[in-house]
């Protein structure tokens, strides 16, 4: 896919890797660039840095879990802007915790944004793509949806269900002319995950790389966009010999005593 002159959506725009993929979509001339999520300010200064770019960004400050403003807005969006070629959804929340320490509002928040916010938005945009016959959606998942790891069981939950939820989406859609495509990095330098007690050995991909690997995935028409040797290494190994994989992961997890708690959100 070809991004100059397109228009795309992005949400969870306002930092980390929808950040990088907004500013990465300017440099590939993305004529119009939609930027969604709930932090108007820093959504601003994301609007300026793609402007000077030479693309149009348009400022959207949503909360992807009430369905009715996102409705609204897509609306919009669509008849001010004209048709949505391109939705990355990117926004997403994630919280580090020993399972038998995990508390229901933290779990229901994850499965609101991670979930109900993307499936909305899929929802709202792909029936007006099927409309105009074309579009693309990327859905952003995570290594973490190929391979779950200890302290990660409910993000890693909402990660193998964005797998799925593409999956079969790509078949429903296909007839309407309209492409799904699953993106799949391994841990991102974000401000989601600084805070968290990192795994042994695994060293950190930038937002940029991210970025630049969905641009590249795109040019090729690659159903998943595996990103990072990490990521590559671990599906294979999981492919190979899943149960030493497994062990492997336990090994490198973190540590944690019984009050340790972490929890960290992505706009």
């Amino acid at each position: 896919m070809n991004l100059q002159g397109k228009t795309a959506l992005i949400t969870g725009a306002s930092r980390g890797i929808g950040r990088a993929i907004a500013l990465e979509f300017a440099h590939q001339q993305c004529a119009r660039i939609i930027l969604v999520a709930r932090n108007a300010a820093l959504l601003h200064e994301v609007a300026t840095t793609v402007e000077a770019l030479g693309s149009r960004a348009i400022v959207l400050p949503l909360d992807l879990t009430q369905p009715i403003e996102v409705n609204v807005a897509v609306a919009h969006a669509w008849r001010n802007h004209g048709p949505i070629d391109l939705l990355i959804n990117c926004a997403g929340i994630s919280h580090q915790v020993p399972f038998l320490q995990s508390r229901l509002p933290h779990v229901q928040s994850e499965i609101s944004t991670n979930l109900v916010g993307l499936y909305t938005m899929t929802r709202l945009v792909a029936r007006r793509m099927a409309a105009y016959r074309r579009g693309h959606i990327v859905n952003v998942s995570s290594l973490m949806g190929k391979v779950a790891a200890p302290t990660m069981a409910t993000y890693s939950a909402t990660k193998f269900a964005i797998l799925g939820f593409s999956q079969a989406l790509r078949g429903e859609l296909a007839p309407h002319n309209i492409q799904v495509t699953t993106l799949l990095p391994s841990l991102t330098d974000t401000d989601m995950v600084r805070d968290f007690h990192w795994f042994r050995f695994v060293q950190p991909i930038t937002p940029e790389q991210v970025a630049k690997s969905l641009v590249k995935g795109l040019r090729s028409n690659r159903a998943e966009i595996l990103v990072g040797w990490q990521t590559h290494l671990a599906v294979l190994g999981n492919r190979l010999s899943p149960n030493l994989l497994e062990k492997a992961v336990q090994w490198a997890s973190p540590n944690f005593r019984s009050n340790v708690f972490r929890f960290k959100k992505t706009f």
